[in-house]
């Protein structure tokens, strides 16, 4: 397949080196001035890829879109006007609701939503790590995109495993709790994942998740908090010594995802009518870090 990775940061480049490897013919398109790329997936040979090449979005067949929440609705109208009414788009990224102010943009296309736990970190522009080994899942957002179920096994011969989720939305909502829990107390507090394991962090986790069960019963999703909530701990575990991503952003002062994670959760909860205090204060907090970068 011809396909083009958008927004190759870790975990684009992740997949980008794979599907090469693979057989596809891989193009990048990022915000780099520069028209090829190279990129080095652990200590495998460089690989070189076309970038920025209007050409390979014309003749995509796929474009797998991994750029943040935030950067979709400022990434996606100029490439919609440079592909064919057939190519498929494909979307990774943390967090919900960055599709829905697109959604009549987004109906000739077949469109799939992801989700992965493959762990990546791009330590040089030119160098991603695959840091942990995950599963992937894809479903469709749209009823063209259900017919595009062949899409699951192109990236099962990359990088497994990955599996067809016709109820792709529990999947993310499953996702969205835990980075809901995760994300923005280590980004508070600085710390690593694995630090959350201390027991002065257990109330707060506990109040999270059962806000996010509350709105997920709401939302008519399939949820059991306890299985939910051990699952934070289990995750908390396997990537102790991570950082999350909005830790990260945080750090080098970058707008980070908290819309489109505890922000998502807080609109959501008002649509029905219920109070989630902590994540409220969660969203309220780091917004007004990412409010006093821009005051400053």
């Amino acid at each position: 397949m011809n396909i083009v990775i958008v927004g190759p940061g870790a975990i684009g480049s992740l997949w980008a080196t794979h599907l090469h490897q693979a057989g596809h013919q891989v193009a990048l398109w990022g915000t780099q001035n520069a028209t090829h790329w190279s990129l080095q997936c652990d200590e495998q040979p460089k690989l070189n890829f076309a970038y920025n090449q209007p050409d390979t979005l014309h003749r995509a067949d796929l474009l797998l879109i991994t750029v943040k929440a935030w950067q979709v609705a400022s990434a996606l109208p100029a490439l919609l006007e440079q592909i064919a009414d057939e190519t498929i788009l494909l979307f990774m990224h943390n967090g919900m609701g960055a599709l829905e102010a697109l959604s009549d943009r987004l109906a000739p296309y077949p469109v799939l939503l992801s989700t992965t736990t493959h762990g990546a970190l791009k330590p040089a522009p030119d160098k991603v790590l695959h840091t942990g080994q995950g599963q992937t899942q894809i479903g469709p957002f749209n009823t063209p995109g259900a017919r595009c179920e062949f899409v699951c096994d192109v990236l099962q011969h990359a990088l497994p495993q990955v599996s067809w989720n016709q109820h792709i939305e529990h999947a993310l909502w499953q996702k969205l709790a835990i980075n809901c829990a995760i994300n923005p107390l280590t980004a508070i507090e600085q710390i690593s994942n694995g630090e959350l394991a201390d027991p002065r962090y257990r109330a707060r986790l506990d109040n999270i998740i059962a806000e996010v069960a509350a709105v997920m019963r709401a939302e008519h999703i399939p949820v059991d908090q306890h299985a939910l909530r051990a699952t934070v701990d289990l995750v908390i575990a396997a990537t102790a010594r991570n950082r999350s991503s909005m830790h990260q952003d945080v750090v080098h002062q970058r707008q980070t995802e908290i819309d489109f994670i505890n922000g998502y959760v807080v609109r959501k909860a008002q649509q029905h009518g219920l109070a989630v205090p902590v994540n409220q204060q969660l969203y309220q907090h780091i917004q007004s870090l990412q409010q006093s970068w821009t005051q400053a």
